[in-house]
């Protein structure tokens, strides 16, 4: 039988973190597109970031039909935050007069790039990038490379050049307690021996 479940945060009633999200507002929209196959992952931070923020919006799917509307509200400029060669630094965007709207692809890279595929108005849109050297709180994925973000992180990272000298490092808080509990749930033997090597 499955455990009660939070209809907010998706989380079990007994692991709610629905205290821990704060409603914090940003200049930057942010869009989150997410891959159907996250929604149901224990760590689903794109759901805790789009909760977290007042200004932001969460969609799932594969392909979607009213992406030409999705990136065009009024007043942004749309730029995907995904790697590219010619991504710029969000740097450059930050002190900007006209707010961006920050898309963000939320899935594996792989499931990230077939959003990109499928979607050829998400794929011509302008990238940016965050700066190197970004470290991951999230230990518990094998992450493809140095510098790669859960959702969440990368969010935050982006509206902090964005709009310093506002801080949005509480929209970690409940990303940070999810991780502790997954930890626990394992054991710190199981977590060292898969994930360990120092921190």
């Amino acid at each position: 039988m499955s455990r009660p479940q939070c209809s907010r945060c998706l989380r079990p009633l007994s692991h709610c973190l629905c205290p821990l999200i704060p409603q914090l507002d940003s200049r930057t929209r942010v869009l989150l597109l997410q891959h159907p196959s996250e929604v149901n992952h224990a760590l689903n931070t794109a759901r805790l970031a789009a909760l977290g923020l007042n200004n932001a919006q969460l969609v799932v799917g594969e392909v979607f039909d009213d992406l030409a509307t999705l990136l065009n509200p009024p007043g942004y400029q749309a730029r995907l935050l995904f790697p590219a060669d010619d991504a710029q630094s969000l740097h450059a965007y930050a002190q900007h007069d006209q707010p961006l709207l920050l898309v963000v692809p939320d899935g594996t890279w792989r499931k990230a790039r077939k959003l990109l595929h499928l979607n050829p108005l998400l794929a011509a849109l302008p990238r940016v990038t965050l700066a190197n050297g970004g470290i991951s709180r999230y230990r518990l994925r094998k992450a493809p490379g140095p510098g790669a973000l859960s959702t969440v992180e990368a969010i935050v990272q982006a509206l902090q050049v964005l709009e310093a000298p506002a801080s949005f490092e509480t929209l970690l808080k409940p990303f940070e307690v999810l991780i502790e509990g997954q930890i626990a749930a394992m054991g710190e033997e199981v977590f060292q021996r898969n994930h360990g090597g120092g921190d």
